[in-house]
C-alpha cells in the first residue's frame, strides 16, 4: 500500500484534506467516498515536496518542514510494545498504527516500513531505511530483540527509553524557557526606552544648556548610538548570530563550547549530569536488549550530546577491545563523577552492569530535576532584580539633571 493526499468536500459541503493509505489512487477515492467524503484531487504523498513535472510541477515547501516530535515517537513506540506483547502479526500491527497516526510523514514512513516486512525484509532493516525518524539506538535494539525473539520485551524497554527522554528534554526545555523569554521581554523593553522615551527627554535637557552629569551623558550616548546606527545593528546582529553559529558547528568551535559547557557556573554541572545520564541510560537500556557491548558503548557515545565526555567513552570501548576494563578510563579522563565509575566498576565485577548503570540513571534524573527546580525558583527573582537595576539606571540618569535643575530654581 501507499499513503496518498486527498483534497475534497464533506457530507456538509466543507473543505477538507488529509491523507489515506490504499494499493492506488482509484482505491483510495473508493474509500473516501465509502467515508462519505467527495475528493476533487487524490495523489500519492512523495517524501520530498515536489510532484509533477515540467509547467505542472508543484511544490509543498510545508513537506520540508514536517517532522517527527521526540514524544510523537514515544507514543508511537508504546503503541507498538502493547500490539507486539499481545502477539498481534507485525504487518497488523503497523497496520493498526498507520489507522492511528495523523503526522503525515510519520504516517508515510510507517506506510514504508510496513510495505518492506511484508515483503519479507526485517523490521529493522525497514526502519534504519528512515535515520531521521529512527536513530542507530533505536534500530540497534530492535535487530538485538528481533534475533533474540524478545522484542515484545525490546519495545517495552523502548518505550520506557523513549519516554523518560521526553521526560528529560522537557524539563531542560522548561529551564530555559524562562529565562529566554524574560530576556526578550527585558530586551524589548530597554530599546523601547533607548529610542522612544529618552530621546524626548533628551531633547528637552539639550535645550537648559547645563552640564548634565556623566551617568545621564553615558545614557544619552547609548540612546544616540542606538538611533543613529539602528539600521546596521539590524544587519550586524543578525550576522554575528549566523557566523558564531558557524563558528560553533565548525571541529574547533565545537570542541571549545562542549569544553567550556561543563565549567560554567551553574550550568557545567547540570551539563555534567545530563550527559552522564544519558550514557547510563543507554548504555543499561542496550545492553538489557542485548546489543553487544562495543556496539553499545558507540552508540552510547553518539547520544551522550559533549565532545568531552564522549572521548572518554572511546577511550572506554578500545579498552573493552583489549579485553580490559570499562570504568578505568572513565575514572582517568576526570569526566565521570567517581560514584558513577565506582558503580560501573562494582557492576563489572559482580555481573550487574546493566542495574548499577540503570540505579546511576535514575540518580541522576532525579538529580537533574531537582537541580532544575532550584534554578527556575532562583531565576525569577534574580531576572526580576535585574530589571529593576537596568530601569533603576535609567530613572536615575533622567532624575538627576531634573535635581540639578530644581535646585537652581531655588
Amino acid at each position: 500500500m501507499a499513503v496518498f493526499e486527498y483534497v475534497g468536500f464533506d457530507g456538509a459541503g466543507k473543505s477538507i484534506k488529509g491523507v489515506i493509505d490504499a494499493d492506488n489512487a482509484k482505491s483510495a477515492r473508493a474509500r473516501l467516498r465509502k467515508q462519505g467524503l467527495f475528493p476533487t484531487d487524490v495523489h500519492e504523498q512523495q517524501q520530498g515536496g515536489v510532484r509533477g513535472q515540467g509547467l505542472a510541477v508543484q511544490v509543498d515547501f510545508s513537506k520540508y518542514f514536517q517532522r517527527v516530535t521526540p514524544q510523537e515517537l514515544s507514543t508511537v513506540t508504546q503503541q507498538m510494545s502493547t500490539l507486539v506483547g499481545a502477539n498481534i502479526p507485525m504487518v497488523e500491527a503497523l497496520s493498526a498504527l498507520l489507522e492511528q497516526t495523523e503526522n503525515p510523514k510519520l504516517k508515510a514512513v510507517f506506510t514504508d516500513i510496513r510495505e518492506k516486512v511484508n515483503e519479507g525484509h526485517s523490521l529493522a532493516k525497514a526502519m534504519r531505511a528512515h535515520p531521521s525518524v529512527f536513530d542507530d539506538l533505536y534500530v540497534n535494539m530492535v535487530d538485538a530483540g528481533e534475533q533474540s525473539g524478545a522484542l515484545d520485551v525490546v519495545f517495552s524497554r523502548l518505550a520506557s527509553y523513549t519516554e523518560a527522554s521526553v521526560a528529560l528534554r522537557g524539563k531542560l526545555i522548561a529551564a530555559v524557557t524562562y529565562p529566554i523569554i524574560m530576556t526578550l521581554i527585558s530586551g524589548a523593553l530597554v530599546l523601547g526606552l533607548f529610542t522612544f522615551v529618552i530621546p524626548r527627554i533628551q531633547r528637552i535637557f539639550e535645550t537648559s544648556g547645563k552640564e548634565l552629569p556623566l551617568l545621564t551623558r553615558v545614557i544619552f550616548g547609548l540612546s544616540s548610538f542606538v538611533l543613529d546606527y539602528k539600521w546596521y545593528l539590524l544587519v550586524a546582529i543578525p550576522l554575528v548570530a549566523y557566523g558564531a553559529r558557524r563558528w560553533f558547528k565548525s571541529a574547533k568551535g565545537r570542541a571549545w563550547w562542549h569544553r567550556t559547557s561543563l565549567r560554567m557556573p551553574v550550568f557545567g554541572p547540570l551539563n555534567r549530569l545530563v550527559a552522564v545520564s544519558r550514557f547510563c541510560r543507554t548504555l543499561a537500556t542496550l545492553l538489557v536488549s542485548g546489543v553487544p557491548i562495543l556496539t553499545a558503548l558507540n552508540i552510547a557515545r553518539a547520544v551522550v550530546g559533549n565532545d568531552v565526555v564522549a572521548a572518554a567513552v572511546e577511550q572506554a570501548s578500545k579498552n573493552i577491545s583489549e579485553g580490559q576494563s570499562i570504568a578505568v578510563p572513565l575514572k582517568a579522563s576526570g569526566q565521570f563523577p567517581p560514584i558513577v565509575t565506582h558503580m560501573i566498576a562494582i557492576g563489572e565485577k559482580t555481573g550487574e552492569l546493566e542495574a548499577m548503570l540503570s540505579k546511576v540513571a535514575d540518580a541522576y534524573d532525579l538529580e537533574v530535576e531537582n537541580t532544575v527546580n532550584s534554578f527556575t525558583s532562583l531565576l525569577a527573582p534574580i531576572l526580576v532584580v535585574f530589571m529593576g537595576v537596568v530601569v533603576g539606571i535609567i530613572a536615575l540618569a533622567v532624575l538627576l539633571p531634573m535635581s540639578q535643575m530644581a535646585s537652581t530654581l531655588r
